[in-house]
């Protein structure tokens, strides 16, 4: 058995930088936080090639000595902490003392600092853990450290880094998010020679969020704040008619630290649960101030995640503080999940009570249907020579219309399986009386079903259908979005979705397929830059990719009408029982049930 020694400081520091520095963008945090806790008021963040050859961050902080620069690069030496006992009263972003050494480690080092009654600065240099040099230099007061050449000493790390525009958009995330938290610090981010984002001192947060996210954000936002025993939650939160199929955008901090909180989100996903469609996600921008010592921020190496010493007090305020908020605004009572003609959840502004569109039975049996014994359901070919098409489809005229079916196929029980169209309840549910029972059908899921699988024929055939808009639609994302829709443009424009670039941030979408609505379109390509940033669209993967752009196209596709007749309702049928998975939709709910006779006679009681 080998013998037990004590590593080197150096292999130590380089394993440390293993879970503290686990790309640029973690430089980035690093530095720019202890610019913070040095009292910045001014941060100037510059990277080149995506932070992978030069990450410089400048502040105008209180600056270090020369034995002080020297004590910083070494392992856990730290001026925000003392003992234990001070980590139950944190007040600092950095406290374990492992970001300098760790950097220094794995890359070449460059700090210049001077406090500001210094006549003259440090210059210390290291490279790849090794110390190169210390000396006077002359610098303005404040710290300025630059990283190059990051992994050099450990080439293997390299591998494992994303593309420029990928690692280049974790770092704008990042300084954006401290720039959040920090209204009263002006930032300055410049990417290989060109500003990206410059934002003077703000007194409100809502004009930061201006600055960083565009105007048109600022402006669908709400404020909230509200404190109540110890807890305080200020913050903007989205009005609830904005919504998107991430939680990407809601952004939580806790004692100004940006974290990811289960907590926190749950709590606002909850308090939206009643205005927001099932599968959607608000827009959030929150803060939530508490004693120190009833959170724990040294959960994570990366300190993202934290604890709260009474998780369930923590969530019932927030759901709270977040609902008084949105009764404020006028957000409804429950709503039921009804979707309108055009496809989209139906407002909750503008709820009315249910009324029958139609009489239960709209029309006498087929002759003959109810006298033919059942049979099983014989499946047939979706096609399109199956059926002639109709002067009344089931879609509106801005899709491809549904086929209706000739009449022999309206006399034939074994096609039909015996099943007879009572009417509709609740518009989305259509009542078949059986030869056994009762079936309840789901119109929409049925719908969606029946369009998952011809949207993804026509992707696997490469014949999708697009429409050029009139006027392009502008669109601004972020800076991770953006990275992620340009990586995959073509893919996009292969399946039927025209997107071009019209400047940093900005895209315009010129075309759309022909079964999307125009209105329709910014919200569809925000929830598909959402699959990309789960991981769902890989191009490596092309029919897993396509598999889940046909999942999500189906939603967008289905134009439930209000009302349904009985051929329309009995093609539908026809349709969905052709697909391969006619019993469950594409999201994997259920598309009918059926009450047996013999559990409505148990009902009843007979």
């Amino acid at each position: 058995m080998p013998a037990i020694r004590i590593l080197s400081d150096r292999v130590a520091n380089q394993i440390a930088a293993g879970e503290v520095i686990e790309r640029p963008a973690a430089v980035v945090k690093e530095l720019v936080e202890n610019s913070l806790d040095a009292g910045a008021t001014r941060i100037g963040v510059e990277f080149r090639h995506g932070g992978r050859s030069y990450i410089r961050v400048e502040d105008n902080g209180a600056g270090m000595t020369k034995d002080d620069a020297l004590l910083s690069l070494e392992r856990h030496a730290t001026s925000k902490l003392v003992e234990t006992a001070d980590l139950d009263r944190l007040g600092t972003f950095g406290f374990r003392g492992e970001a300098l050494p760790s950097i220094a480690s794995v890359a070449h080092f460059e700090l210049h600092t001077r406090p500001a009654g210094a006549a003259a600065g440090t210059e210390v240099v290291v490279n790849g853990g090794k110390l190169v040099h210390v000396r006077e230099c002359g610098v303005a007061p404040g710290t300025c450290i630059t990283v190059s050449h990051l992994f050099n000493s450990v080439p293997a790390r390299r591998k494992f880094l994303k593309t420029d525009a990928t690692e280049s958009a974790h770092i704008i995330q990042t300084v954006r998010l401290y720039a959040l938290a920090c209204p009263q610090t002006a930032f300055t981010l410049v990417e290989d020679g060109r500003v990206l984002f410059q934002s003077p001192v703000c007194s409100t947060l809502a004009e930061r969020v201006g600055e960083i996210f565009g105007r048109s954000m600022a402006a669908d936002l709400l404020p909230v704040e509200i404190a109540e025993a110890g807890l305080q939650l200020s913050g903007l939160i989205g009005k609830p008619v904005v919504s998107r199929a991430t939680r990407h955008e809601m952004l939580m901090f806790v004692n100004r630290r940006p974290v990811d909180s289960r907590t926190l989100n749950y709590a606002v996903i909850e308090s939206y649960a009643t205005s927001l469609a099932r599968g959607r996600y608000p827009v959030a921008v929150l803060f939530l101030e508490l004693d120190p010592a009833a959170v724990d921020v040294n959960v994570h190496p990366a300190k993202r995640e934290v604890r709260f010493r009474s998780e369930g007090a923590v969530r019932g305020f927030v759901i709270r503080a977040v609902l008084h908020c949105l009764r404020e605004f006028g957000a409804p009572a429950p709503v039921v999940e009804s979707m309108n003609t055009k496809g989209r959840a139906a407002s909750p502004f503008a709820a009315a009570p249910y009324q029958p569109s139609q009489p239960f039975i709209t029309s006498p049996p087929a002759p003959g249907i109810m006298a033919q014994p059942f049979r099983p359901f014989t499946r047939i070919p979706f096609t399109a020579e199956t059926y002639p098409k109709s002067s009344s489809p089931i879609v509106p005229d801005s899709s491809p219309a549904a086929p209706a079916p000739p009449p022999s196929a309206l006399r034939n029980p074994a096609m039909l399986m015996g099943w007879r169209f009572l009417g509709t309840a609740h518009g989305d549910y259509a009542l078949f009386e059986a030869p056994g029972g009762i079936v309840v059908l789901d119109r929409r899921a049925a719908h969606e079903c029946v369009w998952f699988e011809r949207i993804r024929a026509q992707f696997a055939r490469r014949e999708v259908a697009s429409q050029r808009l009139l006027f392009a639609l502008p669109v601004e994302l972020d800076a991770i979005a953006s990275a992620l829709l340009t990586d995959r443009l073509a893919f996009l424009h292969r399946h039927g979705l025209e997107v071009a670039e019209f400047g940093r941030n900005f895209f315009r979408i010129e075309a759309v397929p022909v079964w999307l609505e125009p209105a329709d379109a910014e919200i569809f390509l925000r929830d598909v830059i959402g699959l990309m940033r789960e991981g769902r669209l890989d191009e490596n993967k092309t029919e897993l990719a396509r598999e889940e752009l046909a999942r999500l196209a189906a939603q967008k596709a289905v134009r439930l009408p209000p009302a349904v007749n009985e051929a329309e309702a009995l093609v539908l049928v026809a349709q969905l029982f052709a697909c391969a998975q006619p019993h469950t939709s594409p999201a994997g709910r259920p598309t009918h049930f059926e009450l047996s006779r013999g559990e409505l006679a148990r009902k009843f009681q007979r």
